[in-house]
């Protein structure tokens, strides 16, 4: 390629500068604003030796205060630092047993370099606060502190990708107390790695949006256009589907080969095309009260959302009165500052939001006080700041689309981000045709 002209080197310079703009003050990065210090610890605990090696309990803890693991669980990766092998396993297992032709008698359990282990505590794999923890005797390993080497690479699929895992590093040696709690015993060594979250890495695109609505105002605004993709089904056949396609039973539940493989998602054919929707309805106005209508609809096929969470920010949570048909938890990410809370449906009654089609939605409805000091409708100030679903930040509409009063002083009928993507659309336009 050439040296670009100056008139190219600045169509390039402001479409960078727009997207690295973008990039940079979005929620999608490794760091949660709602949730700093969130993680996965995976704590490696040498409990015996044994002639050729050790036994150890993996455990995994989730320190996130609002992700948890859905079916079918995690999956557990890592690299053997010399010639390891598993002998058994209690509470998971390898996918692969691997190479195991130069034991005789006794096989391993699994002799792969690089084993994949996965959950089977399937009672534990939506239990967000519980660790999950498995039993595995390893040989080939070293039998004293000197010997025995860490594992390196460590990956964590929970149970799709998103989590980078630092390095294993040597911590204090854990602690077990006794049934009686009346006896401590200690690990002989103990390993810990620290998992991340990003949702980036988790999915290229966002997985939710969010749509609004008011009584004081007959504007519906939806998810913007190509929240979560564009339609591309001429270019690309089975990439969303309509509701009334006489093929769609044969689409959504495809042949499964491997049980723990995650199936990207099959979307109803939508203009915003992401698999979840949240709509936020203001309702009704009480002389010292206000009611919010919350709705949240799958529209993904392949997908049967279990335990689902919902995160909201709102500066209203403080005075939350009443709430129907879901369960409420206040979180404080600013210290003392309650404006945001987790929501998820009752057990047994809405928390598992069914796949796309007539069923494929649960909701509740919000009943706030009114602080007199702040509250009013004007300028969007009852719509949330920020939404997340299941640990993934969704995308909202422009601010200056919002349903406003009618009093209020008339708003351009456009946004910034429609004013920003036409004129990057121009410039595109007038470089092509230069």
């Amino acid at each position: 390629m050439g040296i670009l002209s100056s008139r190219s080197f600045s169509i390039y310079s402001f479409v960078f500068v727009f997207f690295f703009f973008c990039s940079t003050f979005t929620l999608s990065g490794a760091y949660d604003p709602l949730d700093p210090n969130g993680n996965i610890t995976i704590k490696w605990d040498i409990i015996n030796w044994t002639p050729d090696g050790y036994v150890a309990v993996v455990t995994l803890y989730n320190f996130q205060k609002f992700r948890h693991i859905p079916a079918p669980g995690w999956q557990l990766q890592w690299t053997w630092a010399k010639k390891e092998v598993i002998w058994t396993m209690m509470g998971g297992q390898a996918t692969e047993q691997g190479d195991c032709s130069k034991f005789k008698g006794n096989i391993p359990h699994c002799c792969q370099k690089k084993p994949n282990i996965v959950d089977m505590l399937q009672e534990l794999l939506t239990k967000s606060r519980l660790p999950t923890a498995v039993g595995v005797s390893v040989g080939q390993a070293g039998t004293s502190n000197k010997t025995v080497k860490v594992p390196k690479n460590f990956t964590l699929k929970a149970p799709g990708p998103g989590y980078t895992c630092g390095p294993g590093r040597t911590g204090r040696p854990s602690q077990f107390i006794s049934a009686d709690g009346r006896r401590a015993t200690q690990a002989l060594m103990t390993w810990n790695v620290t998992c991340t979250y990003s949702q980036f890495l988790s999915q290229k695109t966002p997985t939710c949006c969010v749509s609004l609505s008011s009584f004081y105002n007959d504007t519906i605004v939806s998810c913007p256009t190509c929240s979560c993709g564009c339609q591309n089904n001429a270019s690309h056949p089975g990439s969303c589907v309509e509701p009334k396609n006489p093929y769609l039973a044969s689409v959504v539940a495809p042949p499964v080969t491997n049980k723990y493989s995650i199936l990207p998602p099959l979307v109803q054919c939508t203009s915003h095309m992401c698999p979840v929707r949240i709509h936020w309805h203001v309702k009704t106005n009480y002389k010292e009260y206000w009611r919010v209508k919350v709705t949240i609809t799958n529209f993904n096929y392949r997908m049967n959302y279990s335990d689902w969470n919902m995160v909201v920010q709102h500066p209203n949570f403080d005075n939350l009165t009443e709430l129907f048909s879901f369960n409420y938890q206040p979180l404080t990410p600013y210290s003392t500052i309650n404006d945001t809370a987790m929501l998820w449906g009752l057990k047994f009654y809405n928390d598992l939001l069914m796949q796309a089609g007539p069923l494929g939605n649960v909701q509740s409805e919000l009943l706030f006080r009114k602080d007199s000091p702040t509250f009013t409708f004007d300028k969007g100030w009852a719509f949330p700041r920020r939404i997340y679903f299941n640990g993934d930040n969704c995308v909202m509409p422009p601010p200056d689309t919002y349903p406003w009063l009618p009093n209020s002083s008339p708003r351009p009928n456009f946004s910034l981000l429609s004013t920003t993507l036409t004129l990057l659309s121009a410039l595109a336009f007038l470089y092509t045709h230069a």
